[in-house]
């Protein structure tokens, strides 16, 4: 028995072990010659959708803050010396108040030049005895006007094309929304957007007050319509990939399109209801759902991503 212990049973453990061994090297680095071929079941195809009939309401929300109207120059339109300054620094002046009085010698009278509008008088540049010729900036004035300036993603500027003369701003804590003209957009040299209309005189606002501006820009019924996904371009025309139902490569096809509210757009002329179309243009990253969990009480994770 002591030699069973001492001797055959160590034995047997190591060459149990050694046979291990020796089959884990060959599963690691000598497998089998004949490999399995896995082939997927299934292929990835591209989502394929329906032209149909439906609405497009084209309305556009920005945020900005109003702002008063910019300060500019007054320049003479005398020549003569002036007799009297009715006016002091800064002062707040309305449309028509008299600011200065200027003596023309041919003919020989005096005339008072008046506030072309309301606002505040600075940069003074004349005084009493002093000549005044016609060009010579006289002073500055601040109008007692105000603008909403709203930014705008470089990328809807397509979507103000033609937008229209008027607007409703809503400001937070203030009278009812009201309508503002003369809507425009501007962009700047350094390529920022934004788009700027007039208060109404009527409406009493503070320069820095945050307000939000709403566009109407168009609005469709009953029109073709696609995700604006399936289309390249957006502006006016586009293309879209029709399905050839046979399982060859879809045909490219130029479409013209109209009201676009960003999600969806309208199809003047390319397609007809019913036609079936690559639901992304071909390399267009398609959006995956959120999928959100909770990591710890009260604290929640949100894992989202693209798919090709």
């Amino acid at each position: 028995m002591i030699v069973w212990r001492r001797w055959i049973f160590p034995l047997l453990l190591v060459v149990v072990f050694g046979a291990c061994a020796a089959a884990l090297v060959k599963i690691a680095f000598f497998p089998d010659r004949a490999e399995t071929i896995v082939s997927p079941d299934a292929g990835i195809t591209d989502p394929i959708i329906a032209v149909e009939r439906g609405s497009v309401v084209n309305a556009l929300t920005l945020t900005g803050n109003i702002a008063r109207d910019e300060t500019f120059g007054v320049r003479s339109e005398l020549d003569g010396t002036v007799t009297a300054v009715h006016v002091s620094e800064g002062a707040a002046v309305s449309a028509g108040q008299k600011l200065f009085t200027v003596r023309q010698e041919y003919p020989r009278k005096e005339i008072d030049v008046l506030a072309p509008e309301a606002g505040d008088v600075s940069e003074i540049a004349l005084v009493k005895g002093q000549m005044t010729s016609v060009g010579t900036e006289t002073y500055k004035l601040t109008p007692a006007r105000y603008h909403l300036l709203a930014t705008v993603d470089p990328v809807q500027l397509y979507r103000l094309v033609n937008a229209p003369s008027e607007a409703t701003i809503t400001i937070t804590g203030g009278p009812a929304p009201f309508a503002c003209t003369g809507v425009r957009v501007q962009v700047s040299a350094e390529g920022t957007a934004s788009v700027r209309c007039a208060i109404p005189k009527d409406q009493t606002v503070f320069a820095g007050l945050p307000a939000t501006l709403d566009l109407a820009l168009g609005q469709v019924d009953d029109a073709l319509v696609v995700p604006v996904t399936a289309v390249q371009g957006g502006a006016g025309s586009g293309v879209v990939w029709v399905d050839a139902a046979d399982g060859s490569e879809p045909e490219e096809r130029t479409v013209t399109l109209g009201v676009n509210d960003g999600v969806i757009v309208e199809v003047t002329e390319g397609l007809a209801e019913g036609d079936s179309i690559r639901e992304f243009v071909p390399g267009f990253v398609a959006p995956v759902e959120e999928f959100c969990y909770e990591v710890s009480p009260g604290v929640e994770q949100c894992d989202s991503g693209m798919s090709w």
